[in-house]
């Protein structure tokens, strides 16, 4: 009954997660060399998570960046060169027990309702299939609504970090 409108589908540039199984708190993500991280700060009273920025990392990293990046994922190592590429760093996550470095591809179908941002999305998490639906909004209330009249309020509010480590057996 209230206002819609649609956006045009956008396939994203493919992404690299690095997941740690030392928090569910921090979302760290390479798209287009670019390394951007994430933190979970909280909840609403709803239960919605909230994350704010932390960083925005150009590669090749430096050493002391590569060790805050670490630091948010909760891993402690000693790291033996000046700089990292996005290939060594991928490199290192694979061979380092805690880390797991996951390609993921999505497909977003964007819209609003009452003002409120929506989206579908397919998102593939090293090739396996997830669909996802979300509503954003500082306007929680409006968002409860939203999510209501949508028909997912009932689902399990499950972000790509978690997502991502079930498909990939971290969970």
């Amino acid at each position: 009954n209230g206002k819609t409108v649609l956006f045009q589908a956008r396939r994203m540039p493919a992404e690299t997660y690095f997941l740690s199984t030392l928090t569910n708190e921090a979302n760290v993500k390479v798209r287009d060399g670019l390394l951007d991280i994430k933190t979970k700060v909280g909840e609403t009273p709803e239960g919605y998570e909230i994350f704010q920025p932390r960083g925005k990392f150009q590669f090749p990293v430096k050493r002391e960046d590569l060790a805050t990046i670490l630091g948010h994922l909760k891993v402690d190592t000693a790291l033996e060169q000046e700089t990292y590429t996005l290939d060594e760093f991928i490199a290192f996550a694979r061979k380092h027990p805690a880390l797991c470095p996951v390609s993921v591809e999505k497909m977003r179908y964007g819209f609003t309702i009452e003002g409120i941002i929506c989206e579908y999305a397919q998102v593939w998490f090293n090739g396996a299939l997830v669909e996802s639906a979300c509503a954003e909004s500082e306007n929680y209330e409006g968002m409860k609504k939203v999510v209501e009249g949508m028909g997912i309020a009932a689902m399990p509010n499950t972000n790509y970090l978690k997502a991502a480590k079930k498909v990939v057996g971290m969970e």
